[in-house]
């Protein structure tokens, strides 16, 4: 009698049990969650949006025509720029991580124009050798083709000159520009020594729009033509000399226009102005000081033209903020400058605190 087959026992899948590896719900990635899964934090967001229209207006001002002449609108808002810059920056990093769709995009957007006006701040035009920074950090002499230049607008002359001295011998400065200089200041300086360090000096004319004083140039080289008052200006007088670096002969003005206050937007715009009139003259110039403007106002861009260049803006080496200095808040704009002629280099940018002034001290290295 043939035996019967015993009966086949059925898998736990036959018999209706689960089988994990081909049941369970499959689990999605980053990538893929942050396209088919809903936005998180609806409210919150609200808040961003409100965020990227405040700054999609400033920067809107920035390409406005004539937006920062004569009152027209305020340019103390277009100082404010690269910190819109930087908020986007927060707004699309929060937008990413909540799954903000169209925020994600118009982040990327601004961010992507930010860094388009601003590349120059990153990615270096110009730079100046090794050797010359080596030299620099040596020690200051007048027989080589560097040098090492500081400006520092004073606050009316109570910027500490014991400070000032100091940094031009720690950091061998061979060129000084300062402004709102008083006579007290004048006199505190010369007891701490700074003609010790830089013998030749040149200070500007007193003029009734001295915008809190005088503007000077102190040099360890010998200085030719000087000139208290180099262009007519309604604004405080731009003194400059010139001195020999390497094979150049370079001419350094200390500028100082007036602030685009409520009714003196008008000075503003006339000072800026003046200051782009040298383009017309047959020097190599390095123009140093509190021009009360950013990059990213049309007027500066306009004084530089095609000859002159923002040493802040070639150098590669990110935003040198210098007000407000010596205050809770931390510096957030770059209104202190050192532009210059493409025949000379300057790079290797640096602030310093100086106690009493309200700005920070703007250094750089100049090769030529």
């Amino acid at each position: 009698m043939p035996v019967a087959a015993a009966p086949r026992q059925r898998s736990a899948q036959y018999a209706g049990q689960p089988n994990d590896s081909t049941h369970q719900p499959r689990k999605g990635n980053i990538i893929t969650d942050w396209f088919t899964k809903p936005g998180k934090h609806g409210f919150l967001s609200s808040f961003l949006w409100l965020a990227t229209f405040v700054c999609l207006g400033i920067m809107g001002l920035r390409v406005a025509p004539n937006v920062d002449q004569d009152g027209r609108a305020l340019p103390e808002i277009i100082a404010f720029v690269p910190v819109a810059g930087l908020v986007s920056v927060v707004v699309l990093i929060f937008a990413l991580l909540w799954r903000r769709r169209l925020l994600t995009v118009v982040s990327i957007v601004c961010v992507a124009v930010q860094v388009a006006w601003h590349i120059g701040f990153f990615v270096p035009t110009a730079k100046i050798s090794d050797e010359a920074k080596q030299t620099v950090a040596a020690a200051a002499s007048t027989d080589d083709n560097v040098a090492r230049i500081m400006t520092l607008n004073t606050k009316e002359g109570n910027a500490s000159a014991t400070d000032i001295v100091r940094i031009v011998r720690e950091e061998h400065v061979e060129v000084l520009a300062l402004q709102e200089v008083s006579q007290d200041l004048l006199n505190n300086l010369q007891a701490a020594g700074l003609y010790d360090i830089l013998p030749y000096n040149i200070m500007s004319d007193a003029s009734a729009q001295d915008n809190g004083g005088l503007n000077g140039v102190w040099t360890m080289a010998p200085m030719s033509n000087p000139s208290q008052s180099l262009l007519p200006i309604e604004t405080s007088q731009m003194p400059a000399g010139t001195i020999q670096i390497g094979d150049k002969q370079v001419r350094f003005v200390s500028a100082h226009p007036n602030s685009p206050t409520r009714g003196k937007q008008s000075l503003w715009s006339e000072g800026l102005g003046t200051i782009g009139d040298l383009k017309n003259y047959d020097w190599t110039y390095v123009v140093m000081g509190d021009f009360n403007s950013t990059w990213d106002h049309p007027r500066f861009r306009a004084l530089l033209g095609d000859r002159f260049v923002d040493a802040g803006e070639q150098a590669g080496e990110g935003y040198h903020f210098t007000y407000p200095g010596n205050s809770k808040i931390p510096p957030v704009i770059e209104i202190d400058h050192i532009i210059h002629d493409k025949g000379v280099t300057v790079a290797d940018l640096e602030t310093v605190t100086v106690p009493g002034s309200d700005h920070r001290a703007l250094l750089a290295t100049l090769e030529s």
